[in-house]
């Protein structure tokens, strides 16, 4: 009963957006730890990938603490390689993914991660003025993070928080060095 009592102490003082951008890495990482945080404090947490595989480690974890996780898409394609056919499927598929994920968070999410949504805006997969229309408009309760790069003037008005990761230095950059199991994925 006191768990109750503060999840519900807890959801009283919920409903900001957060942006984690930049060209480092970590802004998924930055997501999955405010995910397991929520989580343990008795939160009910959705974590939605837009344009990445569903093979990350990290997403077996989330789903171990009871995390509801969406991620995976038609193709194992980049967006730029696709055929026209490819992208209007795909972006389609991303644009229910993301309404179905507005109708989640109006069934009683409490944190609601929207991983790479900028990256899906970018290539045309959901488009801009749907993503701000639901910020806008969301359950006032409701805890959002953004992440991805090169968000609009639009987005960074809505967040509350805005967080940026930068690159300095990365072996890809030095070495060639592929992203690694466990560590980029």
């Amino acid at each position: 009963m006191a768990d109750d009592a503060n999840s519900n102490l807890i959801r009283k003082n919920l409903g900001l957006i957060h942006l984690y951008t930049g060209d480092g890495k970590g802004k998924t990482t930055a997501a999955v730890g405010l995910s397991v945080r929520a989580k343990a404090a008795g939160l009910r947490v959705l974590f939605v990938q837009f344009l990445k595989s569903g093979n990350s480690a990290e997403l077996k974890a989330l789903e171990t603490l009871g995390v509801e996780v969406i991620s995976g898409q038609p193709s194992r394609k980049f967006v730029f390689q696709m055929d026209p056919d490819e992208k209007e499927k795909t972006r389609v598929f991303h644009e229910k993914r993301l309404v179905d994920a507005f109708k989640a968070s109006e069934a009683g999410v409490d944190l609601l991660v929207l991983d790479e949504i900028l990256g899906a805006i970018a290539t045309g997969m959901v488009t801009e003025v749907m993503l701000l229309d639901f910020l806008n408009n969301k359950p006032k309760h409701l805890e959002v993070v953004l992440t991805g790069r090169d968000p609009s003037e639009n987005i960074l008005e809505v967040s509350d928080y805005v967080s940026e990761v930068v690159m300095r230095k990365h072996p890809f950059e030095s070495s060639g060095l592929s992203a690694r199991k466990g560590i980029e994925f």
